[in-house]
């Protein structure tokens, strides 16, 4: 019989990966209420915002203005993406408790999303998590196209963990392993995390999927009977990548929590109040939730959602 982990950590992504995307501008205030709602469910760890060129990502371009906005909740802490030493130097001055950078197992992903190489890109982040360091500021790394590519290359095992390792050597102190394209299943999956556990330990490992397929809570699943303990999700399932053709959004937190409740293990957050803000922010785009579990539970309870 499998011995699942007891507890885990699900870290928040929507509100910079989920909304990222979005086509009509959201409110500041919108996405300040969103990460307070997000954070009254229970969430311990979010994804804030991003300090990137608005040029390119122009729905981040209040980062700093949600920052300053947000509560601060004691024991939450507050990450955003930060891609050079301009952008860590923003979210120093905001207050952000962690940093976020990324790279890919994909080179032509790299190429396509931020410019360069896979090895071009760690050395870019050298001097971001040199400053991190020397601040006392975590960073959290991300491995993107860790289980396919929207450009037809073949991603070994092999060359996700050579990757995560080189991050956990810089010093993140967790390193998400992401299929950026949600074309993961279950045995692909098992193969990419056992190869980067031999590489880095479990502890620092967490899992971030796209559901495209339907194999994120699949996939999910083998990374808890793996032993693994750090979740990436979006509530509503918001999400996608510009770079990866025909991706859609990110794993539902509403539906990993229900699976979770499901195995009795505790992730800390409140489902019915997550199927609330899923419900927020779907109305403020426009349109109902991906989630399954956000739509049962609206039809079931009602007003009282």
């Amino acid at each position: 019989m499998t011995d699942y982990p007891s507890s885990v950590r699900v870290f928040e992504v929507g509100a910079r990966d989920g909304l990222q995307n979005e086509k009509t501008q959201i409110p500041t205030n919108v996405k300040v209420e969103l990460i307070e709602r997000l954070v009254d469910a229970g969430v311990k760890a979010i994804e804030a915002g991003s300090f990137v060129s608005p040029k390119w990502v122009p729905q981040m371009a209040d980062t700093a203005e949600v920052m300053g906005q947000i509560s601060r909740e004691e024991n939450v802490s507050y990450s955003v993406l930060t891609p050079n030493l301009k952008g860590y130097e923003k979210a120093f001055e905001h207050n952000a408790d962690e940093i976020l950078i990324f790279t890919a197992a994909s080179e032509e992903f790299n190429k396509r999303n931020i410019n360069c190489s896979i090895a071009e890109s760690l050395e870019r982040f050298a001097p971001v998590v040199e400053r991190a360091k020397k601040d006392g500021i975590n960073f959290k790394a991300s491995v993107s196209c860790s289980l396919g590519s929207p450009f037809g290359e073949e991603i070994t095992p092999a060359a996700v963990a050579d990757v995560a390792d080189k991050l956990y050597q810089m010093g993140s102190y967790e390193i998400s392993i992401a299929d950026t394209i949600g074309v993961g299943t279950p045995l692909k999956t098992k193969q990419v995390l056992e190869a980067v556990a031999n590489k880095i330990p479990l502890e620092a490992i967490g899992v971030h999927f796209h559901d495209t397929y339907g194999q994120a809570l699949s996939n999910i699943l083998i990374a808890l009977q793996l032993g693994i303990t750090k979740i990436d999700s979006s509530v509503a399932g918001l999400g996608g990548c510009p770079y990866a053709p025909g991706a859609t959004g990110n794993v539902a937190t509403e539906d990993v929590v229900y699976m979770l409740n499901g195995m009795g293990i505790d992730s800390g957050l409140d489902l019915k109040k997550l199927v609330k803000t899923a419900w927020f922010i779907s109305d403020h785009l426009g349109r109902p939730p991906v989630s399954r579990v956000a739509n049962a539970l609206k039809s079931k309870l009602g007003r009282d959602t």
